[in-house]
């Protein structure tokens, strides 16, 4: 490093470090003494300064346009959502659709609401919702009707339409079937996407996150493609923050597709932007029961159901695909749910890895809601890193009403195996999801240690597959970092960049119950402070 006077040191905490260019220069007892006169010094106070947090697997812009749309999170009260919609188009009269999400499925029976319950809020316009998870949406009867959808509309393959007992459309589209009406609605402008995106950012920043991973670039198959926005922010500088996009593989098409991948991982990967993933969607959400299993569904009385889930793309086809794109550097990253979906994702990069040996691709599925025991010792074997979300891993009313009560065979009995995968030797990485769910690691961080949700108590939800607090912060700082190939962030070590957040305690001092009431105080992207709460 430089032999220079630091540019920022921060002192009396559990790790004291020095920052000169942009660095960590000094690590330690020794850090203190590389200040000078122009020197910033923060004192920690016995606060615990971290790697910044990574998150490996979200959707920054369309949770940013979310937060400037009807927003229905943060609530599961049905008239609650009716009211913030009235609201909401009362204070838009301009807009010729009302557009939003963020309703819960646990609200409604079986988790399907249905368009009369919002024909009286909203008459004179279409009304699109998509639900917390993003798989299923909420729509009036002026969207199905300007959609053309009826008793008559067969499902699409890769979706369903919930119909009532006669068959006709209820108002709730799911997987695929959201497409017949989302291709309908206006689209966010340029302007608005590029907003969204630094709207995200700033909120990024508040919890820490100083680099993610999006898990959707260029998308198709029904889904806005915000890939504009990361390049205009890129190449203005107003990214500040290290991004890796997930250039999405249209489950629509096959291999022809990869040269155009090429093309776009060539013209988006400018400034602190890098498009070298391409992100697979390989089945649905257990909800609605499109999550890939190995054990039939059951239905409300506790029966075997003809249905195990989907497999959006061919799993035979998809070792030829995953082969291929390692042969040309593509990190795969792989939407894997279900037991199923996880199994055929591992035999694809099974496949790349006999083909090619152990290429530095570092491959990484995501969610892994239900792994067979038989396939947990696959991702060490394999290279593979588990990409957790574990916020999810609690009890809560859509895993204990919806989907527990579903789950047919030992698939209940196998979520969620955080534990397994660690003892394993699996890497762990980790993320949110977001707008699925809270962005904010530390709440994240504290369901993966006590597998419950902070302020929510409930039994713990499989207490044995908890992680340590270490591990647990390793996922979102070096985990996600490994994942996302930025091998020069994600541990205090000297000569790596100065991303660092600095929290308001020091969570190992307290008992793991408190993990999730600690905040963020101040974070810093290469030295550079780009966020500092009221409170310092």
């Amino acid at each position: 490093m430089p032999d220079r006077t630091a540019d920022l040191v921060l002192v009396n905490g559990p790790t004291e470090l020095a920052v000169t260019g942009g660095r960590i220069s000094a690590v330690g007892a020794g850090a203190a003494g590389t200040a000078g006169p122009g020197t910033e010094v923060v004192d920690l106070a016995g606060r615990r300064v971290l790697p910044g947090f990574q998150d490996a697997h979200v959707h920054a812009v369309f949770g940013g346009l979310e937060l400037g749309q009807c927003d229905l999170s943060g609530t599961t009260d049905l008239g609650e959502y009716r009211r913030r919609i009235g609201e909401y188009a009362a204070a838009h009269p301009e807009r010729e659709w009302i557009l939003g999400g963020g309703w819960s499925m646990e609200s409604f029976p079986g988790g399907v609401p249905t368009a009369a319950m919002l024909d009286d809020v909203v008459a004179d316009r279409p009304v699109f919702l998509y639900n917390r998870d993003h798989h299923g949406a909420w729509v009036n009867s002026q969207a199905l009707r300007r959609a053309g959808i009826s008793r008559d509309t067969v499902d699409p393959a890769d979706g369903v339409i919930n119909r009532d007992a006669d068959g006709h459309p209820v108002g709730c589209l799911q997987e695929g079937a959201v497409a017949l009406v989302a291709d309908l609605a206006p689209k966010a402008t340029a302007q608005d996407r590029l907003d969204a995106l630094l709207r995200a950012q700033k909120l990024f920043h508040s919890l820490g996150i100083t680099a993610w991973q999006d898990a959707m670039l260029c998308a198709t198959n029904g889904y806005p493609d915000v890939s504009d926005a990361y390049r205009t922010a890129a190449l203005d500088g107003s990214l500040t923050s290290s991004v890796v996009g997930a250039l999405w593989w249209d489950r629509d098409r096959g291999a022809e597709q990869i040269p155009e991948l090429v093309a776009k991982r060539d013209h988006f990967s400018v400034g602190r932007l890098r498009t070298s993933t391409v992100k697979i969607m390989q089945d649905g959400v257990a909800e609605n029961f499109t999550a890939g299993m190995t054990a039939p569904y059951r239905d409300s009385c506790g029966c075997a159901t003809g249905n195990s889930g989907l497999s959006f793309v061919d799993p035979v086809a998809l070792r030829e695909y995953v082969t291929a794109l390692d042969a040309l550097d593509f990190q795969v990253h792989v939407h894997a749910l279900g037991d199923r979906a996880v199994r055929e994702a591992l035999d694809a990069i099974e496949a790349a890895r006999t083909a090619h040996g152990f290429r530095d691709t570092r491959p990484h599925l995501a969610h892994l809601q239900v792994v067979h025991p038989d396939d947990v010792k696959r991702f060490a074997q394999l290279g593979v890193t588990a990409n957790l979300q574990p916020l999810w891993a609690a009890h809560e009313p859509q895993m204990d009403e919806l989907t527990i009560p579903f789950l047919g065979g030992d698939l209940a009995d196998h979520q969620y195996p955080f534990g397994d995968l660690h003892r394993s030797g699996a890497r762990l990485a980790a993320g949110s999801d977001w707008p699925v769910s809270s962005p904010d690691p530390l709440a994240g961080i504290h369901t993966a240690v006590n597998r419950q949700v902070h302020g929510h108590p409930a039994p713990p939800f499989r207490p044995s597959q908890s992680l340590d607090l270490g591990t647990a912060v390793e996922a979102y700082t070096a985990g996600s970092a490994y994942v996302n190939h930025l091998d020069d962030t994600g541990a205090l070590t000297v000569g790596h960049r100065a991303d660092l957040v600095v929290l308001d305690r020091d969570p190992f001092a307290g008992p793991p119950p408190e993990i999730g009431a600690a905040a963020v105080d101040l974070t810093f992207v290469e030295g550079a402070e780009v966020y500092r709460s009221g409170a310092v």
